[in-house]
């Protein structure tokens, strides 16, 4: 399949968003950040209520951070995680309750085991779907010079696709390893792709990202 998720609508799709202006390359700077978004248990273990098989995105997204330590690029790392009392005030758990077993403390909301989550790394945990919204990762981005950020984790049509929306928004240019996001259905996936890449960044294969990281060596 190519990196790219054109064709998934079909040609007539892919021309009217040609002729609106969609899908130009996406800025890619010197100063790369990678932020992995949710690989938690919670997101990672099928057997949970959250969970999906991601083994292959754990794998990829490992791959792409060690190249980024060698860079000595920003390695951000978030997790959702909810107190007691938030299970019974925030709208999202309404509306999503499966949420709600993505409590504080739990095996749930902790890393991946499988990933190589560092003390020199950044953590932060969220309450809403973006890795931007409420947790300070823009200032602490800008403040380390980031200019361009690669997004990886899950889910692809939840907080990757709303990770993506917000980092540039932020004014970042923004990279999405397709190999280094998933989600539970394919459909949601391919169809959040698509859109990611025709208006908010390039989806990329992890190649492409790596070569990307290893040319500004």
């Amino acid at each position: 399949m190519s990196p790219h998720p054109t064709g998934l609508h079909g040609a007539g799709t892919d021309a009217t968003y040609a002729t609106a202006g969609f899908g130009a390359a996406a800025r890619r700077g010197t100063r790369p950040a990678v932020v992995v978004v949710d690989l938690t248990v919670g997101f990672t273990d099928p057997a949970l209520p959250t969970g999906s098989e991601l083994s292959e995105v754990v794998a990829a997204t490992s791959t792409l951070v060690e190249a980024a330590r060698t860079l000595g690029a920003p390695v951000v790392w978030t997790t959702i995680a909810y107190t007691p009392a938030e299970l019974d005030t925030l709208p999202w758990l309404v509306k999503a309750p499966g949420m709600r077993s993505l409590v504080e403390g739990s095996a749930a909301v902790g890393f991946d085991p499988r990933l190589d989550v560092r003390g020199t790394d950044h953590t932060l945990t969220k309450k809403g779907a973006s890795a931007f919204f409420d947790t300070g990762l823009a200032t602490l981005l800008r403040s380390s010079g980031v200019d361009t950020v690669l997004v990886c984790g899950a889910t692809t049509s939840g907080c990757v696709r709303a990770s993506a929306v917000d980092a540039v928004q932020s004014g970042f240019g923004v990279l999405v390893p397709r190999d280094c996001v998933g989600d539970r259905a394919a459909g949601p996936h391919e169809a959040n792709l698509f859109d990611i890449h025709a208006k908010y960044g390039d989806v990329l294969g992890l190649d492409d990202a790596l070569a990307y990281l290893k040319g500004l060596l």
